[in-house]
């Protein structure tokens, strides 16, 4: 077993304590909006062999079948296919989807031959795989996802009163279906910077006084501050408002479109950085892409509830399965795939059989991590009075 040092994202909305608290250190001052744990070029976790300090994803590459286990690394060729990430959220992320694995691979090689660098930052698509994910709240955590149904929407929109949102409502009332939002969608990613401020203003104005439901006010307002003119404030009102409790989680398939607002959870995704952002965001905004993968269909929002000291959350895909175990449990764990565990409150014991130096005991204190390699075959897994740990792993099958 080798422990990982797992590069911080400091990204601009990021809370500048909460990682740093779960991990148990001094806040630095600077954002702290994700902890990355996996293999992706853009952030791979670090550990040490014979004194030699590797990247996950170039520990692998010496010994794919010992490292993921003969099923996983034929699958994914030989590539770790998931990762995961606390995510500290203390401003709104950006509105985005995620492209399907066929989109992405389009798009990648599109890029790729008009030469943009892959750091580029106007450039989205970053690798050509899929970006599935799953969030498990920590604490509240808020989020847009999804599109309500057209039917619930248009009284909505119609009750602020506003002539700006007419030909919103105008689409929705001549397709109320997927095709409808998306006509709406279109257009109002699409106004000029002039019409877009005059309907942000509209709405703003109109939702302190209007019958809207509950939360989306204060969430308009607090976009239109951060994003005055930006027509995302006005497709918050097509969308679904969700707060998750901590152990509830949701799975965001592939066109889902999204904004995370507020809260720190455990996110687990499909070992990709594709975003393609339509909005509330200064950061590159591609709305021809997005509109591309964009899924319109009304989203019955499919919140999941942890149940039991030991619980792994639905996602249906290959690439990922996210676990959480409760504080004081011992469980045994068989290894389909190499597993990684993070160990949060309190301190996570990991026994595994000795396949290979430099460990077969592993004590983790809060907000530390652990590569378990399949080759161990299994390992038991010990969680103290304060202890939560997650495992991330390939699913058995896949």
């Amino acid at each position: 077993m080798d422990r990982l040092r797992c590069p911080i994202q400091p990204y601009a909305w990021g809370s500048r304590t909460a990682i740093p608290e779960l991990m148990g250190e001094i806040p630095s001052g600077e954002p702290a909006a994700e902890l990355w744990m996996g293999a992706h070029h853009r952030g791979a976790a670090q550990l040490e062999r014979a004194g030699e300090t590797l990247s996950l994803g170039a520990a692998i590459a010496i010994d794919p079948q010992g490292e993921l286990g003969g099923a996983a690394a034929r699958r994914f060729g030989g590539c770790l296919p998931y990762l995961m990430k606390v995510l500290a959220a203390a401003e709104p992320l950006s509105l985005q989807a995620h492209p399907s694995s066929a989109q992405a691979e389009v798009g990648f090689a599109r890029e790729e031959l008009a030469g943009v660098p892959i750091d580029a930052p106007d450039r989205s698509f970053r690798d050509a795989n899929h970006k599935p994910e799953l969030i498990c709240a920590l604490t509240p955590f808020a989020a847009l996802c999804g599109f309500a149904d057209a039917e619930d929407s248009i009284p909505r929109l119609r009750g602020l009163g506003q002539p700006e949102l007419q030909p919103v409502i105008d689409h929705l009332v001549a397709s109320p279906d997927a095709d409808g939002v998306a006509a709406a969608l279109q257009y109002l990613l699409t106004l000029d910077r002039g019409p877009a401020e005059q309907l942000v203003t509209a709405v703003v104005a109109a939702t302190t006084e209007a019958d809207v439901p509950a939360g989306i006010e204060a969430w308009v307002q607090r976009l239109a501050g951060k994003y005055p003119g930006d027509p995302g404030v006005a497709v918050a009102l097509l969308m679904n408002l969700v707060t998750l409790a901590p152990g509830q989680a949701l799975f965001l398939g592939a066109g889902n479109l999204h904004a995370y607002l507020d809260g720190v959870g455990i996110e687990i995704m499909a070992s990709s950085d594709n975003v393609l952002r339509g909005g509330l965001t200064q950061k590159h905004i591609a709305i021809d892409d997005l509109l591309e993968v964009v899924d319109c269909s009304p989203f019955d929002v499919p919140i999941q509830t942890a149940v039991g000291p030991v619980h792994t959350f639905e996602a249906p895909i290959d690439e990922f399965a996210l676990t959480r175990v409760v504080p004081e449990q011992t469980i045994a764990r068989p290894l389909h795939s190499g597993e990684i565990v993070l160990s949060l409150h309190g301190t996570t014991e990991i026994k595994a059989p000795s396949a290979r130096p430099p460990q077969e005991r592993v004590e983790l204190g809060p907000g530390q991590v652990v590569w378990v390699p399949a080759s161990h075959g299994h390992y038991r897994l010990t969680t103290d009075e304060h202890a939560v740990a997650f495992i991330a792993s390939v699913p058995a099958g896949s």
